[in-house]
């Protein structure tokens, strides 16, 4: 398992920022790559809920499954991703990245973001060759959905990053 952690400075308190992140529909906003991400059955969040993430891959759009794995308000939201296989139970689909948000107080009206990433890397000969290149691809879109997430939950408080009015 490859494995990347960002951490950074956030505008707005715990709450707002965990509030945004929850709210389904601003997901496309901040996720890189996601250009729909729809509730699958009756809960849109919380521990258990299951989502379909459509994502934009050059001219490829797959839609995976995304659930949310550990749920605690105002702290931590997981996800897990797996591949949509039509037809098949959950405990069939293979997991291939774990996506953990922790939202912890650092003052005032701010808060750190720390955004971590589990991903599945292949074995063998195959997995060293691409390895490294999926690391850096991994690291790109975390570090980039990170600063996304960062920048669209202090626009959402309308603060900037040392907590001034925008």
């Amino acid at each position: 398992m490859g494995h990347f952690k960002y951490a950074s400075d956030v505008g707005a308190p715990v709450e707002v920022a965990f509030t945004y992140t929850d709210n389904y529909q601003f997901v496309p906003d901040w996720a890189f790559g996601v250009v729909a991400f729809e509730p699958i059955g009756d809960s849109d969040h919380g521990s258990g809920a299951v989502f379909a993430a459509t994502l934009r891959v050059g001219l490829w759009h797959p839609t995976i499954e995304c659930e949310i794995s550990d749920y605690r308000r105002n702290a931590v939201i997981e996800y897990t991703l797996r591949r949509r296989r039509t037809g098949k139970p959950t405990s069939a689909c293979h997991n291939f990245c774990v996506i953990t948000l922790r939202f912890d107080p650092l003052g005032y009206g701010r808060a750190v973001l720390t955004s971590e990433t589990e991903y599945w890397v292949p074995r063998g000969l195959t997995g060293k060759l691409l390895g490294k290149m999926a690391a850096a691809l991994v690291q790109a879109t975390v570090h980039r959905t990170e600063s996304q997430l960062r920048r669209e939950i202090e626009e959402f408080h309308g603060t900037d990053l040392v907590g001034r009015i925008a």
